[in-house]
């Protein structure tokens, strides 16, 4: 399977279909977050949120690690609901962190 970049278009060039309709970045330390609306063939519009993390092989090269969700406007209420759910879970039972224990939860590396 060929891994596309986002900026790739389809075979018809006057095609809108996996054309960013609107994009925004936020950069969180190690890791970019993407959040790209696109259309679908059927002119639907949804949500690609990619996480994307620079990673180093062994011998110094890097390549970004990609992981993505794809959000359809007819699971939008659900997926918002619970997100805002699990943010207050956190707010309410994070134990206070002192600056220096803070740490990359999801780096495996420790780089």
């Amino acid at each position: 399977m060929k891994d596309l970049d986002r900026h790739d278009l389809t075979d018809d060039p006057g095609s809108n279909f996996n054309q960013d309709i609107h994009s925004k970045v936020i950069r969180a330390g190690k890791r970019t977050y993407f959040f790209d609306v696109k259309r679908t063939r059927s002119n639907e519009l949804y949500l690609i949120i990619t996480e994307s993390k620079k990673r180093f092989e062994s011998d110094g090269n890097f390549f970004y690690e990609k992981h993505k969700i794809f959000l359809y406007q007819e699971d939008f209420l659900n997926f918002s609901t619970t997100l805002q759910e699990m943010k207050d879970y956190i707010a309410e039972n994070q134990v206070p962190m002192l600056d220096n224990a803070v740490t990359d939860a999801g780096d495996e590396t420790g780089a």
